[in-house]
């Protein structure tokens, strides 16, 4: 590890933050030793260099990371905008990224780093040359990079898995989706902190929308209601929209209109706050037929 790289951060951001050196070190340590720590002559104890971290405003990990890789701020850069494309279904610049990162040492040296890329890799695989076999075999590769404890998974891994169980899914194997989300909720179960709380509500969705596919409309409702429970106890945003569709969806199945018109408005509501424009056209469309619909079944059956 280079403690050089992190003297040199810490300096940084004191700087940024138009701090002195003897006013980080307050309630800390001294002043000499947060020059001795910015000139890379020593490296501070753990929980020195957590209330550092705190004063600076950042997790204590970061320090970890660039004193590992010396370009985590690029890698992290790649990593955002991989997380974006994913979101936004933009496989076609997932794919783009890959082939410009995939053989660069910055990951290929690094098997978290390298991880993040099969990752990314397997949903294109998927998604852009639709071959769901290789996708999924790519997946399990990224997974065992990282996977050397299988009573333990880590949150990255247990995203994997659950990527591995929607390409299942969208590839109609239902069955083999139904088994790993279970067993990807089963593992996350098992973690004591969970930092991203937006992979406990997606996993809902997904088994969501697994038990649509089988007309069990019932059990997906079920677990769309425990998504929305738990982002709302988060303030997340995201996939609260989605699940509120995936409500309405199961409610029109079941021909219950006013029902499903609800969810819908709520979830345009969502979609509206989040600005994703690709959704909300897809849903006021689907508003208008449900409307349609609603108003035919009351002609057809006056009271």
């Amino acid at each position: 590890m280079d403690f050089s790289i992190i003297g040199q951060r810490i300096r940084e951001l004191r700087k940024s933050l138009k701090l002195s050196q003897e006013e980080l070190a307050e309630g800390i340590c001294t002043q000499a030793q947060i020059s001795k720590i910015e000139k890379g002559d020593v490296f501070p104890y753990a929980n020195t260099l957590y209330l550092i971290s705190q004063k600076l405003g950042v997790d204590v990990n970061y320090f970890f990371e660039i004193g590992s890789t010396p370009r985590i701020d690029y890698v992290n850069e790649v990593f955002r905008q991989l997380r974006l494309a994913r979101r936004s279904l933009q496989f076609v610049e997932m794919e783009r990224i890959i082939k410009i990162e995939e053989k660069n040492p910055l990951f290929t040296q690094n098997n978290r780093h390298y991880q993040m890329i099969l990752w990314h890799k397997g949903l294109c695989e998927h998604a852009v040359y639709k071959n769901p076999d290789k996708g999924i075999k790519i997946l399990w590769e990224a997974i065992q990079l990282t996977h050397t404890n299988n009573k333990v998974w880590t949150e990255r891994e247990i995203e994997i898995l659950i990527a591995v169980g929607s390409i299942y899914s969208e590839d109609g194997r239902t069955q083999e989706a139904i088994d790993i989300f279970l067993g990807a909720l089963e593992n996350l179960e098992q973690l004591v902190f969970i930092s991203d709380n937006t992979i406990l509500p997606r996993l809902y969705y997904n088994l969501a929308r697994v038990y649509s596919m089988l007309e069990n409309y019932e059990e997906s409702n079920y677990y769309c209601h425990k998504g929305i429970k738990y982002c709302l106890s988060k303030d997340n945003l995201y996939p609260l929209g989605e699940l509120h569709y995936q409500i309405c969806y199961n409610y029109e199945r079941l021909n219950q209109l006013e029902n499903a018109l609800s969810y819908l408005n709520k979830a345009v509501i969502i979609f509206e706050l989040i600005e994703d424009k690709n959704y909300l056209s897809i849903l006021e469309k689907g508003k208008e037929i449900l409307l349609e619909e609603i108003e035919r079944q009351k002609n057809d059956h006056p009271m």
